[in-house]
């Protein structure tokens, strides 16, 4: 970072210039990232207590809830506390280290959501072989690729900025430090580090996304073979998954297949996958999950129990 220049740290416009508007906004968005905390620690909670969930779909989602919870922390925490400051300020180092988490843990669950549709896949396709294959060695080492594939996406996304001269204007229209805007403040043409950041993300992206959808083909033309109980069972355990993957895939393709612009929508694209993204995950796979809500009813029931004593 010796080419910074004279800026030290980036001012944030926020969410919006009214007042009002803020507190409100803080209001809301402290209630959400409570929920993101709560709901993905209850989930984390529950898969580790109970026996009934002991298999690997329900390890990797433990997982999954873990990482929601960190990947929100980058960002939630920072803009409710701005909601309220008059001045919203980040240091650069802060900024780059706020970008590092924010794709580590994107990427991270990312690559957990592919793992777990190759759950699902050998789970349906190849059931008498399910437990021999994802052992608990097996499902330690996908966690651990899901974890360095994250870092080495993080990794080169950080290395691509490290050495950009920022020497003013330090005014972001944005809530958090996000790439693109940050690529708009730098003193030198970016148009080709542009072009290499989209590629890393939309890289990720795509192939996570095709893989992910070529697993999903092969579990339906699986299926055909199936009686219609054993149809239902697996399409509704696939369909929670399916539904998370939209919601994570949707904003990643929307932010990285596009060129390196800034868009009026990105904002509210940011909110809905640094927000409502982390708090809708558990409210999926908890309420279209018979296994997982019966699991929370009886940890609800033992932890009543213990409290009587």
């Amino acid at each position: 970072m010796a080419n910074t220049h004279n800026v030290t740290e980036f001012i944030f416009l926020g969410l919006s210039p009214s007042l009002e508007v803020q507190r409100v906004c803080f209001v809301i968005f402290l209630l959400l990232y409570t929920a993101i905390v709560l709901g993905n620690f209850l989930i984390v909670l529950t898969v580790m207590t109970s026996r009934s969930l002991g298999s690997p779909m329900y390890f990797f989602l433990s997982y999954l809830s873990f990482v929601d919870i960190c990947y929100s922390s980058t960002t939630a925490p920072k803009l409710i506390s701005d909601l309220l400051a008059a001045r919203k300020a980040i240091s650069l180092w802060g900024c780059m280290t706020q970008l590092f988490f924010m794709h580590f843990f994107g990427g991270t669950e990312i690559f957990l959501l592919t793992v777990m549709a190759y759950d699902r896949y050998v789970a349906i396709c190849k059931p008498l072989n399910y437990t021999t294959i994802m052992n608990r060695q097996m499902c330690a080492i996908l966690v651990g690729i899901a974890w360095v594939g994250g870092f080495v996406h993080s990794f080169a996304q950080i290395l691509l900025l490290f050495n950009l001269p920022f020497c003013g204007p330090n005014v972001m229209d944005h809530y958090f430090c996000d790439l693109l805007p940050l690529l708009k403040l730098a003193c030198v043409d970016t148009f080709l580090i542009g072009l290499l950041i989209v590629a890393n993300g939309g890289t990720l992206s795509v192939v996570s996304f095709g893989v992910l959808l070529a697993s999903y083909v092969v579990i339906l033309l699986h299926l055909r073979t199936r009686s219609s109980e054993g149809r239902r069972k697996a399409l509704s355990t696939c369909g929670c998954h399916v539904t998370v993957v939209i919601l994570v895939f949707g904003p990643c393709i929307f932010i990285y297949l596009r060129p390196s612009t800034t868009l009026s929508a990105d904002k509210l694209v940011a909110v809905f996958y640094t927000v409502i993204t982390p708090l809708l995950n558990p409210a999926v796979y908890s309420l279209r999950n018979t296994e997982v809500k019966k699991a929370m009813k009886n940890l609800w029931i033992r932890t009543m129990k213990l409290g009587e004593k």
